[in-house]
């Protein structure tokens, strides 16, 4: 039996989508995306479901049909889904790079493929740079130009992959290490444990008497795909998923000093050392060590250095030892950390699971996949109590914007709904909202007077992408100055790995949203905008005169949730939000839905 991630999974059946509909058939590319999405956002494993209740656990998944699951059951017998191979000999492209180029969807791959004889991202920048491309049906110089961008943009960020593929699958290591008599911990490391946005690879490090034991269990999980080096305490793979792996096994005494030692980023540990120096100790990853006063300094020749073990089993010990407060992994890349924790000035960062509320959703009234009382309730099985339904706007016609008209009708539904939820005892309330789009002059989508009708008005922008700084700058503020505009959704546009941001000047958004009292909002699912930087500077946090009661914008983290598996994302809005040093006070949807409303500008 194979093994393979629930990332894994949902990429191949993305890829069956996709091609799909690179040969235009009908229906069945948007079934096979949606269950994609599904097993992509699923907190189980799906090949833990499968090993219960075989092919009708299977179909247990929402939007699973026997076809789908038999698939899956093919793929971990045999490792393949015979369809996409015959799919990938039909049309042999490498479609999941390709598709990783902004503006380049499944139809346009087809067309390059067909008259250009593209295959690779490579083959792709040679016809661009060539001027090929541009003299496609379809296509043109502007065309060619994003495409050019896009494959740039893509080798930056080639090797690294999302928070939200890379954590699901170490925490499913991580488990199956713990599952084990002889290990004692296993806990993810580096980046991963940093909370970054794009991971480069996992790094577990165990606590264990039998070293060898848990080394051959590594070099021998199924979704190995390639071994690197074996030892009898480090063992280095490549995951199937295209992820490096490296698991150490550390001496219990060393673990703190080596967690400490292999999460913190390289400028953070390397400051973390020198100040250790300073104060007469020596640190690395076996432990913080005092050296003896009469040998710290050089004298002639070769000396011996006294140590005396000062700490190391736990990470708090060592930081204590240095006259420091503990720093939270996500805070360790010195951008002012260190000095905070000595002098007492660290936020208290939000914890994990403390929103109450999310207040950007999409529904079947748009681009949505259920409707509004399917994502209440899911909502609800998150531990929200309270959404706001932020369907797209009429200017955005790709995703079935609503129109004015269409909002009243949605707020009967919404007010409908409410009231079921009341009959049968939720306490959760849906609150209306939409996602309304900013013109090219900063006008909004919606009138005013239907605006004035809703509790939740979030802004955004979803077209001219390339106007200049200063012009993309003054659309934006002037959108949030309109009286109704409660919440700037994703401020910069970005979405990780696969687009950059649009120019705009975020100190001026930010002191903007000051000004107006406009939310901004740390987009969760695949955007994680607003960048940490943007959020920190949002917050004020570390300025030591000026009081961040008198200098914070208030901060809203929202799902962007498309679908009911997508409230899981809401983590990775949280740990943004402790990468920017921001405080539970700092974030409107902490509070009660009562509480909160009182934050809006109405």
């Amino acid at each position: 039996m194979k093994s393979f991630s629930n990332a894994e999974i949902s990429e191949k059946l993305s890829q069956i989508a996709e091609y799909l509909e690179m040969q235009e058939v009908p229906f069945k590319p948007r079934a096979y995306q949606k269950v994609a999405e599904t097993i992509q956002a699923l907190a189980e494993p799906v090949h833990a479901l499968f090993a219960k209740g075989g092919v009708k656990a299977l179909e247990e998944i929402p939007g699973v049909g026997k076809g789908i699951a038999e698939k899956i059951e093919e793929l971990f017998k045999t490792g393949k889904i015979s369809e996409l191979e015959k799919l990938k000999k039909k049309t042999p492209v490498d479609l999941a790079s390709l598709t990783k180029i902004q503006g380049v969807g499944p139809k346009s791959i087809r067309t390059l493929y067909q008259k250009l004889g593209v295959k690779t991202v490579a083959d792709l920048e040679k016809a661009a740079v060539q001027g090929r491309v541009r003299g496609l049906e379809g296509f043109g110089v502007k065309s060619e130009e994003n495409i050019l961008k896009g494959v740039s943009f893509a080798k930056k960020s080639a090797g690294r992959f999302p928070l939200g593929d890379a954590l699901p699958l170490a925490r499913a290591i991580e488990e199956r290490l713990r599952a084990r008599k002889d290990v004692v911990r296993a806990v993810a490391a580096g980046s991963l444990r940093r909370r970054k946005e794009t991971i480069g690879d996992i790094d577990i490090l165990v606590i264990s008497e039998h070293p060898e034991a848990v080394m051959d269990f590594v070099a021998g999980m199924p979704e190995v795909a390639r071994v690197y080096g074996k030892g009898g305490t480090k063992t280095s793979v490549r995951l199937s998923s295209g992820l490096n792996l490296d698991v150490r096994v550390v001496p219990e005494g060393s673990y703190g000093a080596a967690l400490m030692y292999f999460t913190g980023s390289k400028d953070h540990n390397v400051a973390l050392r020198s100040l250790a120096m300073k104060k007469g100790y020596k640190l690395n990853e076996y432990g913080l060590f005092l050296l003896d006063a009469d040998v710290r300094g050089y004298g002639k020749g070769e000396y011996a250095r006294k140590e005396k073990r000062a700490a190391g089993t736990t990470e708090r010990e060592i930081y204590q030892k240095l006259g420091m407060d503990y720093i939270e992994p996500e805070l360790r890349e010195n951008t002012g950390e260190i000095d905070a924790a000595i002098h007492h000035k660290l936020p208290n960062l939000i914890e994990y699971g403390s929103l109450k509320g999310d207040l950007q959703v999409q529904t079947k009234w748009s681009d949505g996949d259920a409707s509004i009382e399917e994502m209440a309730i899911a909502a609800m099985r998150a531990g929200l109590s309270y959404m706001a339904v932020t369907d797209h706007t009429k200017y955005l016609t790709v995703a079935m914007g609503l129109n004015e008209a269409q909002v009243a009708a949605q707020g009967k539904e919404i007010d409908s709904v409410n009231k079921k939820l009341q009959v049968k005892g939720y306490k959760f309330r849906v609150l209306k909202g939409t996602e309304c789009d900013i013109k090219k002059d900063g006008s909004l989508d919606l009138a005013d007077s239907t605006l004035a009708k809703l509790d939740v008005v979030g802004i955004s922008v979803h077209s001219y992408f390339k106007m200049t700084r200063a012009e993309q700058t003054a659309r934006i503020i002037r959108a949030m100055e309109n009286p109704h505009a409660d919440i700037l959704f994703h401020p910069t546009g970005r979405i990780v790995g696969r687009r950059e941001p649009y120019e705009v000047d975020m100190e001026q958004i930010i002191k903007a949203a000051k000004r107006t009292g406009t939310i901004l909002e740390i987009d969760a699912l695949e955007r994680l905008d607003l960048k940490d930087e943007y959020i920190k500077m949002a917050v004020k946090a570390g300025l030591p005169r000026q009081s961040r009661a008198e200098a914070g914008v208030k901060m809203t983290i929202d799902s962007d949730a498309h679908a009911t598996e997508h409230f899981g994302a809401l983590e990775y809005g949280i740990a943004q939000a402790r990468r920017g040093w921001a405080s539970k006070k700092d974030i409107v949807n902490t509070f009660s839905v009562q509480e909160m409303l009182k934050m809006f500008k109405k």
